[in-house]
């Protein structure tokens, strides 16, 4: 495969009037031979070594903190990552008691959630920047598996604080109401989510974000978004129903909240519209002078302190049954070992759970530390995610990743290092050992409001529909498909349909791969598309092809067929034709009608191809040619084999490593001694090397 040929250009070369051919030979590396056993062992070897460095690298590696906090810029650093870490924590306390919704917990267990995961992440996490804990996609898919499993056990309404006996309900005979079994579940579910992260970890399956595209995840958050903003009108409307579950859930839901909109509290839809009027235009102007403010206006937080004034003084729970946010106590419960029993019926949930968490978590860490010049460990993001959610589990904590918005904050106000996340976990210590019982009389209305206004960035998406079409059909079809599919059907389900869609996308594209002939730009080593550049030019006698795609199982017909079609000639149909000619010539020789005339037209060696008169050399440019299976090596092969059966030469050019080691273990290169087996470098190589065999044909006449 190293350019063979080189005998007939030299003697080429010495005939009067005949062009030389100079061929480009390269000599292949000698590639080392490493055995399975040896490579293992080298590796088993290095993970395994014991010593001072070692102890100290595996140390400093799993707590990236032991690395930079001796080398903590006190003067330079500290403002900034306390001013942003106290701003972050503002805002977390009135979302992370909104989230709690979302999630299907009492508000305490959020400010459990976010106190724990920014500690965890400020000790394991190799990112500077993001903020993590309560996500609201995350929390809306732990919501459903905590109503799945509560109507399961025998929770089927909001009013229903005990399970039903029933048989087979183990759940009756526990002592535990809605609440306690809710966070048993929701425990449950983190915990799961944290072993698959961390077991990522382990195997070093990072590269399964890699098949979670952007317009995948853009639209999932859409999707999820839309259900969010769903399950939450009824909190805005003071309608008590209960979530719904199932395919078309969303569809269900708004049925139900127009069947039952009679029953609106006057008190909760009054108050929503009024906090709804001073949030959106406050979120506005912080998004609007986010250059010129030092920090964003903390309004959610003003906002739930003003609407919980109003609760406890106008008494809206007694007097017009408004639903309020009820108990919430100081201080930390005792750990709790999630319901092991529980694992099998919620471990593909887990799963889903933990994929998008580690996702998001990865894709906003590399985003920032590209934008900051610094590197993070994406196998270390899956370890520090993966433990902010295990140990919090045990502490009634539900599941969390990096978020946007909180990120965007933590970054806009100064931040430097995680230590600003651990002055976040201060101010909510704070709120939990002494402010939070002040949130008694908290409207849950109030949260739903919050939750709805964090969700106007995904949903300002729609927006960009056109604007994706424009840009590329396929990245909008996925985003369409898969926020349908998660608003309209199910949101995990959609998920799984956008992965699938994604890859019947990347499968369609090599199915309906670019095909094109060659032409040469001028005297230059430049072979172009003749339909996509004008002024180029055709070498008498040698058509160039390309086809744009790797030649595998799924396209090997694909390619013959685009082949055959360029080329004007189908070699099966036109062999078949050529035996019928053979066999009526016969025929006519035995019924003596046959005449030499005849015989010299229809003859197969002097049949050529309608659309390439005089054509004996097909060039296939083999660049974008990125791997060969066997069943793309079998069609190159019919390829050469039956056009040589017709008088016409194939010759590949510009293969890559990959692709002729493919040939050559498929044995396409064992005929290496005939001009069939030629491999070029370049396609002025491949043309100069059938000119330079045509020439040696005498009186210039086609090699056909």
């Amino acid at each position: 495969e190293t350019m063979a040929g080189e005998d007939q250009g030299d003697s080429s070369g010495d005939q009067a009037g005949r062009k030389r051919f100079n061929p480009v030979v390269l000599e292949e590396q000698e590639k080392e031979t490493r055995s399975l056993k040896s490579l293992f062992a080298r590796k088993v070897k290095k993970k395994c070594s014991c010593g001072p460095a070692r102890i100290k690298g595996l140390l400093f590696g799993f707590f990236p903190i032991l690395s930079w906090l001796p080398g903590y810029k006190l003067k330079e650093w500290i403002i900034g990552d306390m001013m942003s870490g106290l701003i972050v924590g503002i805002l977390l306390v009135p979302q992370s008691i909104a989230y709690s919704l979302l999630a299907g917990q009492d508000p305490i267990y959020g400010l459990y959630t976010s106190f724990f995961s920014c500690i965890i992440y400020a000790l394991l996490g190799t990112s500077r920047h993001i903020s993590v804990g309560i996500f609201g996609v995350l929390c809306l898919l732990v919501g459903q598996v905590v109503d799945k499993e509560l109507m399961a056990a025998g929770y089927l309404t909001e009013g229903n604080q005990t399970a039903i006996p029933g048989p087979g309900n183990a759940t009756a005979a526990l002592d535990c109401d809605r609440s306690c079994y809710a966070i048993l579940v929701g425990t449950t579910v983190t915990f799961m989510a944290g072993v698959y992260q961390v077991l990522m970890g382990v195997f070093q399956v990072g590269f399964v974000s890699v098949y979670l595209s952007d317009s995948l995840l853009s639209g999932f958050a859409t999707g999820a978004s839309l259900t969010i903003l769903t399950s939450q009108v009824k909190y805005l409307l003071g309608i008590r129903l209960p979530r719904t579950q199932g395919l078309g859930s969303l569809v269900k839901t708004w049925f139900y909240l127009f069947q039952n909109i009679k029953d609106t509290n006057v008190c909760d839809l009054v108050t929503s519209l009024l906090c709804l009027l001073v949030l959106v235009p406050t979120k506005e102007l912080n998004d609007r002078f986010k250059a010129k403010l030092k920090a964003p206006i903390p309004m959610e937080l003003f906002v739930v302190i003003v609407a919980t004034l109003a609760s406890h003084y106008g008494r809206f729970h007694e007097v017009y049954g408004s639903d309020i946010s009820g108990t919430i106590p100081t201080g930390f419960q005792p750990p709790m070992l999630p319901a092991w029993s529980l694992i099998p019926n919620i471990a593909l949930d887990a799963l889903s759970i933990a994929i998008i968490g580690f996702a998001i978590t990865v894709s906003l860490s590399e985003m920032f530390a590209k934008k900051h010049g610094y590197v993070v460990d994406a196998n270390q993001e899956m370890y520090a995610i993966g433990f902010c959610n295990i140990l919090p589990s045990f502490f009634r904590c539900f599941t969390t990743s990096a978020a946007l918005t909180k990120t965007l904050v933590k970054e806009s106000t100064g931040c430097q290092t995680q230590l600003s996340g651990v002055v976040t976990a201060l101010v909510l210590l704070l709120v939990l050992l002494v402010v939070a019982p002040l949130f008694f009389s908290l409207q849950k209305c109030v949260l739903a409001v919050i939750i709805v206004v964090n969700l106007r960035g995904a949903l300002r998406k729609f927006l960009d529909v056109p604007r994706m079409w424009r840009v590329n059909h396929v990245d909008a079809a996925i985003w369409l498909v898969t926020m349908g599919t998660s608003a309209l059907l199910n949101t995990e389900l959609g998920l799984l349909v956008g992965v699938l869609f994604s890859a019947l996308c990347v499968l369609a594209r090599t199915q309906g791969a670019p095909a094109a002939e060659l032409g040469r730009a001028g005297e230059l080593e430049l072979y172009e598309d003749l339909g996509a550049y004008k002024g180029l030019r055709t070498q008498p006698g040698v058509s160039v092809f390309r086809f744009g795609a790797p030649i595998y199982y799924a396209n090997q017909a694909l390619f013959k067929r685009a082949l055959y079609r360029h080329l004007g000639l189908d070699p099966v149909k036109e062999k078949s034709r050529r035996r019928k000619l053979e066999r009526r010539r016969r025929k006519e020789e035995e019924g003596g009608a046959a005449g030499d005339q005849n015989k010299a037209e229809e003859s197969p060696a002097r049949i050529f191809i309608p659309q390439r008169p005089g054509c004996h050399t097909l060039v296939l440019d083999c660049a974008p040619v990125l791997f060969l299976d066997t069943a793309g090596v079998n069609a190159l092969q019919e390829v050469r084999k039956d056009y040589s059966e017709l008088g016409l030469r194939v010759l590949l050019a510009r293969c890559n490593a990959s692709v002729l080691d493919s040939l050559r273990r498929g044995g396409y290169l064992e005929e290496a001694g005939s001009s069939a087996g030629k491999v070029f470098f370049t396609i002025g190589d491949a043309v100069g090397y059938a000119l330079a065999l045509c020439s040696q044909n005498g009186n210039g006449e086609t090699c056909c």
